[in-house]
């Protein structure tokens, strides 16, 4: 995706940006600290907190403007406005560094947080546009990667430009602002065009405006859950990052070099979860890495809790990394930042396709609004648990792990679906090598119907592990009612059917269900031979298919499995599960075709479908056995 112009000018772009950010902030708070106050007497902890004050205030003052401004213009222009304005605060910048005017590096401070307020809601709008639903998630995940990584080398540069003494430092300090401020000028003339979805006149109503977004972003449930989540996040980041500097003093007993060491394993860990999260999704939006991500937190978290480096004096970094218990507390950190990554990708997925499009950045802005809330939140914890009540900072660190295993035990309890779908998934690409084909025609939204040819009893877990949405399937009811795998059926939404020869009104009772699940705009899967294939081809199919459309007529995905017959779980050399396995990680190809309209959608027409996407499907197999590609 790096090397694609709708991704690749955004993308730097945008971490150009976050790097920038955290450059300036940082080194205005390190020349406060170690210039301004012992020149003019100033108050440390004042100063930090009006810092910190006058850079969030933006994101209640314009972050409303901000996502009706993306809706509204083109977001290629708007970003190019924005990266202008961004060069301009830093040229001012540049002066006041150099002229050590602290107050108006103050002012500049606020504009920055204005300029980051107003680019937030367009940073997430303007994927939407950009990729297809299927490359969302591995687009979040880099731009989580570079913002995080950004946040560190920021953080860092900082550092190592304030240490420079007089002239050269400012110098440096005024030279690196405006050269990164310029290179993402230059990189947002790359970004392609986005045009508005909204019409209509654009107010800046600071209190009502702010008010009206956060009342549209929670009014549905599902993006309601989306924004809360993702805040959450922001809630136990900014409460370890927080306090990181406390602990590398109090609990590491580390100097400076240290604190960015460990801030480094967050960052890291964040991006490496943000690509395994890319990786376990496949293109998809997979929710069930939600609450395994928050359970690595809660878990990595508590055992953070529990490290400590004994040292009589502050360390250097050097003499800490010959230390086994500072490098489990590295470890543990950057778990707890894998953790983040894996929870906060699909949320910002679930985020951008929940978002109504004419209003997506103003959704967006909703959610930065609610971040800025909980990080002051997170202070407000802070102060309570260390300053109120006294209490020690691995407790406070205790806290927080168990918060986070508790919301992730919570998710798994309250819809233990998404995680059992990741499970089918894991479990599927383990066992076969498994090549999709055409996973994009699946429906993004509404009720669909997906048939399939029939060849294993794998096929379901195939089926519902690789799709992009979840899957309701129908089974046979003695299957269904199985006493070791009932439970596992009833989490995954099988829909039992049986003959009306065994079951009197079963068949009846099936459609039913089917016509419910797509009146809630589900995905139906139905194997319209109904029974495995005895011989490996496909079989005429039954009239249940016709049944169904007719009582809800939803589009038709036509889907073909090859690969699987011959494996123990099929008929081929006696009947399915009597033998042993006899092949191991066995390619399989799952290939779906474009939707067939269901006015459109006889059962001769979706059989002829499905068997040449089949035949394409085995004759694919057998070139690769071949050797051929």
């Amino acid at each position: 995706m790096l090397a694609r112009r709708r991704f690749a000018p955004f993308f730097w772009t945008q971490a150009l940006g976050a790097f920038n950010d955290n450059l300036f902030k940082n080194v205005l708070l390190l020349l406060l600290t170690f210039v301004a106050v012992p020149r003019y007497g100033w108050d440390t902890g004042l100063l930090t907190n009006l810092a910190a004050g006058l850079f969030i205030l933006p994101f209640f003052l314009f972050s409303a403007w901000g996502g009706t401004l993306a809706d509204h213009l083109d977001k290629q222009r708007l970003v190019r406005r924005l990266k202008l304005l961004e060069l301009v605060t830093m040229l001012a910048a540049a002066a006041a560094v150099w002229f050590e005017l602290f107050a108006l590096l103050l002012a500049l401070l606020f504009m920055m947080g204005t300029q980051s307020a107003l680019f937030g809601p367009v940073k997430y709008a303007i994927l939407p546009q950009h990729l297809a639903a299927t490359e969302l998630v591995k687009g979040n995940a880099w731009v989580n990667l570079g913002t995080f990584v950004s946040i560190l080398l920021g953080t860092l540069l900082a550092g190592v430009l304030a240490s420079l003494d007089g002239a050269l430092g400012r110098a440096a300090i005024a030279l690196a602002l405006v050269a990164v401020a310029l290179a993402g000028l230059v990189a947002s003339f790359g970004v392609p065009p986005a045009p508005p979805s909204a019409t209509g006149r654009v107010a800046w109503r600071p209190l009502s405006g702010t008010l009206e977004v956060m009342r549209d972003g929670l009014r549905g449930r599902r993006l309601r859950l989306a924004l809360i989540g993702i805040s959450f996040f922001w809630f136990l980041g900014a409460c370890y990052l927080t306090q990181l500097p406390a602990w590398v003093r109090d609990v590491a007993h580390g100097e400076e070099g240290a604190v960015s060491f460990l801030l480094g394993a967050f960052a890291l860990g964040v991006g490496a979860g943000a690509l395994l999260c890319a990786r376990l999704s496949a293109g998809r939006l997979e929710l069930g890495l939600v609450p395994v991500g928050v359970l690595v937190i809660g878990v990595a978290g508590i055992e953070l809790a529990g490290t400590a480096v004994s040292a009589q004096a502050p360390l250097p970094l050097v003499t800490l990394l010959g230390n086994t218990e500072f490098w489990r507390m590295s470890t543990l950190l950057a778990l707890v930042g894998l953790g983040g990554g894996l929870y906060s990708v699909p949320l910002y997925t679930l985020m951008q396709l929940a978002s109504p499009e004419a209003h997506r950045a103003r959704m967006i802005a909703a959610n930065n609004i609610l971040n800025a809330l909980f990080m002051i939140g997170s202070a407000l914890f802070g102060i309570v648990v260390l300053s109120l009540l006294s209490l020690s900072l691995a407790t406070l660190f205790y806290c927080l792990g168990w918060v986070a295993l508790l919301v992730g035990i919570g998710l798994l309890i309250c819809n233990p679906r998404p995680a059992l779908r990741l499970s089918i998934f894991v479990l599927v690409r383990l066992l076969y090598r498994l090549r999709f084909r055409g996973r994009h025609h699946i429906p993004a939204t509404g009720p669909a119907l997906v048939v399939c040819n029939h060849v294993s009893f794998m096929d379901a877990l195939v089926l519902g592990g690789a799709c992009p949405r979840p899957l309701r399937f129908m089974m046979d009811r003695p299957i269904y009612e199985s006493p070791w795998l009932n439970w596992f059926f009833r989490i995954a939404g099988a829909i039992p059917v049986d003959s009306d020869r065994r079951d009197p009104g079963g068949v009846r009772r099936a459609l039913d269900e089917v016509s419910r699940a797509l009146c809630h705009d589900e995905v139906v899967m139905i194997f319209p031979e109904g029974r495995l294939t005895p011989d490996g081809e496909v079989h005429a199919f039954r009239r249940g298919l016709e049944l169904v459309l007719a009582r809800n007529p939803v589009p038709v995905v036509p889907a073909a499995l090859g690969g699987l017959w011959g494996s123990w779980t099929s008929n081929c050399g006696g009947k399915a599960l009597s033998k042993w396995p006899r092949r191991v990680r066995a390619r399989v190809i799952l290939a779906f075709d474009e939707p067939v309209n269901a006015r459109e959608a006889t059962r001769g027409l979706l059989e002829a479908r499905v068997r040449e996407l089949k035949q394409h499907a085995d004759e694919e197999l057998a070139q690769r056995r071949g050797g051929l590609i």
